[in-house]
């Protein structure tokens, strides 16, 4: 039986997968420390980041707290309704496609 060797050319691609903005929203009862506290353990985010971006949320009514793929992003939005509900605060928390 003859040995046929035999090559094949691929050109494989790979897509990035797609990204998500998690973003908090403002309300009337969570403190403006709650919000950096969750901005610096939830996102890793430095005192000053995680102040101006508390900031944005306060004066704009959502701030963009970071950009992750979708396992990520629906994990983070559920540590800060997690904690936010342990700490009897409203703030929420959502993700949306990052276009």
């Amino acid at each position: 039986m003859p040995k046929i060797k035999e090559e094949l050319d691929y050109d494989l691609v790979l897509d990035e997968p797609p990204k998500y903005r998690v973003l908090l929203h403002n309300d009337d009862y969570t403190t403006m420390d709650f919000v950096v506290m969750v901005l610096k353990n939830i996102f890793h985010k430095t005192l000053e980041q995680s102040e101006a971006i508390m900031l944005d949320v306060h004066k704009k009514g959502k701030g963009i707290c970071g950009v992750y793929t979708y396992e990520i992003a629906q994990t983070k939005v559920e540590q800060v309704k997690t904690l936010a509900k342990q700490n009897k605060f409203p703030l929420l928390a959502t993700y949306e496609e990052d276009v």
